[in-house]
């Protein structure tokens, strides 16, 4: 379809933190190899970050790539440091909603360009509710991109809904979510005091988002999904709660060499030719690969706990630990690094983590469940032991571990603000590990897993569900603009 489509123009609008900028990235890198023309915006100390992973694109077929540079607002508007234009810079964990209120004042100079250039679709991150009030003042249809699976999107409009989580006696009783596909039981400290309380702190982003998620005003959504994944809550999603999606998943498949792969997000602080071929040593389906993401944080005495599960489990592993205020052991159990050298690798930063799940030596993934991590497990075809602290998380674990069934829960019983808010200890861990790599269950799960990343591959192939929906979308938002 390339050339096809080059007079269709979209506008992308990522929020600003790794795990929404690499996915919108990877989304418009797809349009724009459909020959669409893409622009996308973001603020200045960000643009670089798009740029690199734009440059590394090696399909020739795509047409240069736009980055729209808007000025972000100064500290005396938004209280946040003065270069604080990520979550990465951000004082504390504690500031992230400091963030989502600073990008309300990029509302002003987005209209400027939208009046300005005129593009036929805005596909905007959810923590933009005020750009769909923008596009609509100039006739432009807004897309909503979540981030996150169709399963949880259920979830998150029938808690709001329905509020089951009132009919229990006690945060750990266990509720049965209704009008959801499937038994699918929670607890009340699993679902986030956002959604059951409409937390102070967030009520009027909350609000904003009601508004512009009502009455019809967001045109559709994009899903970084794949309909084989998840068909009964893709169609639950669009027939029984009314909305209008194109899961076009997964988005992270349109990297196809190593150096695409590589370049996603921040630069890693370990070299991947010497990370790969630490993995070229092990046998297959060995290691254990633990990341928890660009956000989440643990504290001291679970990295213990940590440590502790993965040394007690007798198995090799990479662990990404991200860059710790103290460069010394207080962290782990004295001596614990010396004890793994060989067998275990542990990465103080970013790491190339799509190119890490591909590897055949890595057998299973410690992960806290964020939607991206997921789904590049499934895509890799990888079990996940599943480790669950915030956000959409909790739901995201039961879609893998009760209806998918390719991954066992670690244990964790509640919900955090971007941290895990219980004390899972190490036997836990070396519990799950072992179910994982040598339980009766294992291969069972691995077998499954691999069948998963099969179809995640032929959905975005020539023809599959996935390039069939981008393909639909792009023809509607052309005949939109006749």
């Amino acid at each position: 379809m390339a050339n096809k489509n080059g007079s269709l123009h979209i506008f992308f609008l990522p929020f600003m933190t790794h795990g929404h900028m690499i996915p919108c990235v990877d989304m418009a890198k797809l349009f724009a190899a459909k020959g669409v023309r893409t622009t996308i915006i973001t603020t200045p100390l960000n643009a670089p970050i798009i740029s690199k992973a734009i440059e590394k694109t090696k399909n020739h077929q795509i047409k240069e790539i736009q980055i729209q540079s808007i000025k972000f607002p100064n500290t005396i508007d938004t209280g946040l440091p003065e270069g604080c234009e990520h979550s990465d810079s951000l004082p504390s964990p504690d500031s992230f909603l400091d963030l989502i209120i600073a990008a309300k004042l990029l509302q002003e100079p987005f209209e400027q360009l939208l009046l300005h250039q005129r593009p036929n679709c805005v596909i905007a991150d959810w923590f933009f509710p005020w750009a769909t009030d923008s596009a609509a003042k100039f006739g432009i249809p807004r897309l909503d991109f979540h981030g996150i699976s169709f399963f949880s999107l259920c979830a998150y409009k029938i808690m709001r809904l329905y509020e089951p989580y009132k009919n229990v006696s006690s945060d750990s009783e266990s509720f049965v979510i209704p009008n959801f596909p499937g038994e699918i039981k929670m607890k009340r400290l699993q679902v986030g005091e956002f959604v059951m309380k409409d937390d102070v702190s967030y009520c009027n982003f909350w609000k904003e988002l009601k508004v512009s998620d009502g009455e019809g005003k967001v045109y559709g959504e994009v899903v970084n999904s794949f309909y084989e994944l998840e068909k009964d809550y893709a169609d639950h999603y669009n027939n029984e709660l009314g909305r209008k999606s194109w899961p076009i998943g997964p988005l992270s498949l349109c990297n196809k060499d190593k150096e695409e792969k590589t370049c996603r997000g921040k630069e890693a602080c370990i070299d991947e030719h010497e990370c790969l071929k630490w993995l070229d040593t092990k046998k297959g389906n060995s290691v254990v690969y633990v990341c928890f993401g660009s956000l989440m944080n643990l504290p001291d005495s679970q990295l213990g706990e940590i440590a502790m599960g993965l040394e007690a489990s007798g198995q090799e592993f990479i662990w990404v630990v991200g860059k710790r205020k103290e460069d010394k052991e207080e962290w782990v159990p004295q001596g614990f690094e010396k004890r793994m050298e060989g067998k275990g690798l542990i990465i103080r930063g970013w790491a190339p983590q799509v190119l890490i799940l591909e590897h055949q030596a890595i057998g299973a993934f410690v992960t806290h469940c964020g939607w991206n991590s997921t789904l590049e497990a499934v895509t890799a075809g990888v079990p996940m032991i599943t480790f669950p602290m915030s956000g959409e998380q909790f739901y995201n674990e039961k879609l893998v571990t009760e209806v998918l069934k390719i991954g066992v829960p670690v244990g964790v019983e509640k919900w955090g603000k971007l941290s895990a808010d219980s004390n899972v200890k190490w036997d836990a861990i070396e519990k799950a590990v072992k179910m994982v790599l040598k339980g009766k269950e294992a291969k069972e799960m691995r077998n499954k897993a691999k069948l998963l990343a099969n179809m995640a591959r032929r959905a975005v192939e020539e023809g599959g569900s996935s390039d069939s929906n981008l393909n639909a979308l792009i023809q509607e938002l052309g005949s939109l603009s006749r």
